[in-house]
């Protein structure tokens, strides 16, 4: 217990003042950081990270995807990079056939693309929503670990039905119901929060509104996802025979085990920020 109070002490101070610097770089830098942990984890779990060719690429292709959509230069060849990549994969497995094999190679190449690109998603919101970013950003992620929270307290109070007891036994369907609530409600309070908080800043004047039903009900499909991404993560953790992914953060696993949930709501978020923006400017 006391490893894992020590270690939440030191990680959520740096998760707050990255979001509170609100720098896009350092977005960018945070996220290319995550995914090569998260890569990396997900590499020795499968056993891959023994053909080091292989690992390689992928680590350095990871390390540069966020950048890719961030830098004019490579986001205007973004195609190419990723083109490039993939054929220098089939050619290490080509000449190293003997020891590789097409698996190890398209489950590579798939993490290493969807995973850098799950996270990115937390700068891109950032980048295509700046005025608005911090807010956007912390409902997103509050959005997706509430829920978790929500689930396993209800859970452990009244969970009786079990959910996926072959994947994760202690997950509830009362815990999962009891997980979309908490977010819907956090979602509300968050809003109400922003809207007020807008006020006191300007002197009492609202210079926006936020649409709370749209964000409180998109609460509920972020966390929805975010249990499928923990879900999921289960399910590979089982079939590769592993309790953590890493021990990045020492009581809480790797980073991946912190991010399961968000790999498939980030994304989502991002989305559906873009089809309708719920923050409309006060004229």
């Amino acid at each position: 217990m006391a490893t894992r109070i020590i270690s939440a002490a030191i990680a959520i101070p740096v998760g707050i003042l990255i979001i509170a610097l609100n720098n896009e770089i350092i977005y960018y830098i945070a996220m290319a950081i995550f995914s090569i942990a998260a890569v990396y984890e997900l590499l020795v779990a499968t056993k891959y990270l023994k053909n080091h060719t292989i690992s390689a690429l992928s680590l350095i292709f990871t390390a540069i995807t966020p950048f890719c959509f961030w830098l004019k230069e490579l986001k205007q060849n973004i195609r190419m990079i990723y083109f490039v990549f993939l054929i220098a994969l089939f050619v290490v497995m080509l000449f190293k056939h003997e020891k590789t094999r097409f698996e190890q190679v398209a489950l590579t190449a798939a993490i290493s693309i969807a995973i850098p690109l799950a996270l990115s998603s937390i700068a891109f919101i950032r980048t295509v929503f700046p005025e608005h970013a911090i807010f956007l950003i912390v409902y997103t992620m509050i959005s997706v670990w509430i829920g978790d929270a929500g689930a396993y307290f209800v859970g452990t109070l009244c969970g009786k039905h079990k959910m996926c007891p072959k994947i994760s036994p202690k997950k509830t369907w009362e815990g999962f119901v009891g997980g979309l609530v908490t977010s819907a409600v956090f979602a509300v309070i968050m809003c109400f929060a922003y809207e007020l908080i807008d006020s006191m800043i300007n002197n009492g004047q609202h210079t926006f509104t936020v649409n709370w039903l749209y964000l409180t009900a998109l609460a509920v499909g972020i966390s929805v996802l975010g249990v499928v991404g923990d879900l999921t993560a289960s399910l590979v953790k089982r079939e590769c025979s592993v309790k953590d992914f890493g021990n990045f953060l020492p009581g809480h696993g790797g980073i991946l085990d912190r991010f399961d949930s968000v790999l498939m709501a980030a994304p989502f978020a991002y989305l559906m920020y873009q089809l309708y923006f719920p923050i409309t400017p006060i004229a």
